[in-house]
């Protein structure tokens, strides 16, 4: 069978190199914007997953209606009403769309400048269409609204190989309670983990990291950033979080949790006890902080000597 010619070329933009010096440029600039909290408001850390596929809808949604309402004779006013709805909508999308692709890898974001390129264009074809409404130009109006549909198009087809041949904004530790198998896990002694460094071990192939507090408490998280699976025991420990080395997502040691972006999914977190010298490890559910296995009644739980006591 011959390759799809649309996967081959996008297979070729991601390896090419030529708009690198482009985008770091860029990048930096995004990075710079004094967004302080709204950054992470962009990110959709608060919705547990990115905020810009939400917002595309209202400009896409709109744009579509428009393109309905222009193939029948009289419609010209409401489609125009649509295509001034959908630019004002694209403003906070392409935001929160340049933040997130800020956060990316090289591959990814060559995809994404195309994408945003390609939106840009469908913006600049839905203001001449608007404007040429205003005049009277209905004819020339509705050409402009389809052939602004047309890169909208395009744009949502490199909007979902990001999302789903790239995994863009997707939690990459999503799978760690599928693969990690019910029960405690010796992972080591204790003497294998100083006081305040990350350390990285395995549980079932899954890398997982652990710090202990110099209290003797000691925590356990999947080991790969939810957001593009940086190592997180390359991060830095301060105040009962790691920051991933990587994008900067920091989460809490004790359960977790993403505190700050552009991770919008936390980690998976492990019970703690300390067995005979040794440290075990056990998979809690996110929902609350209950163990993934069953049957573990009469085994002893980490309690505040652990530092987990209090999050169960």
């Amino acid at each position: 069978m011959r390759q799809n010619r649309v996967l081959w070329l996008l297979d070729r933009l991601e390896r090419e190199p030529r708009a690198d010096a482009l985008i770091d440029t860029l990048r930096r600039g995004v990075r710079a914007l004094p967004l302080g909290r709204g950054r992470d408001l962009l990110h959709g850390r608060w919705l547990g997953h990115p905020v810009h596929p939400l917002l595309v809808q209202v400009p896409i949604g709109s744009w579509l209606s428009a393109a309905v309402l222009d193939l029948r004779p009289g419609r010209s006013r409401e489609s125009g009403l649509l295509v001034g709805v959908g630019l004002g909508a694209a403003a906070p999308a392409a935001v929160a769309g340049w933040v997130d692709w800020a956060e990316l890898h090289h591959p990814q974001q060559r995809i994404g400048l195309v994408h945003a390129l390609s939106n840009t264009a469908a913006v600049g074809l839905y203001a001449a269409s608007l404007v040429c409404r205003v005049k009277g130009r209905e004819g020339a109006g509705r050409a402009y609204g389809f052939l602004g549909l047309t890169a909208v198009g395009v744009g949502g087809m490199l909007g979902g190989h990001l999302a789903y041949r790239q995994a863009s904004g997707a939690n990459h530790a999503e799978e760690v309670p599928n693969v990690v198998s019910a029960g405690w896990h010796r992972i080591g002694s204790v003497e294998e983990f100083p006081a305040g460094e990350p350390v990285r071990r395995s549980v079932d192939d899954v890398p997982v990291l652990v710090v202990r507090e110099s209290g003797g408490a000691v925590h356990a998280l999947a080991e790969r950033c939810s957001h593009l699976a940086g190592p997180l025991s390359e991060g830095t420990v301060e105040d009962g979080c790691v920051r991933c080395p990587w994008h900067g997502s920091v989460f809490r040691l004790s359960d977790g949790w993403n505190v700050r972006g552009p991770a919008t999914a936390p980690q998976p977190s492990f019970e703690t006890r300390i067995t005979g010298g040794y440290v075990e490890v056990r998979l809690r559910h996110q929902n609350g902080g209950e163990p993934a296995g069953q049957g573990q009644g009469n085994t002893t739980r980490s309690g505040a000597a652990h530092g987990h006591g209090d999050h169960d």
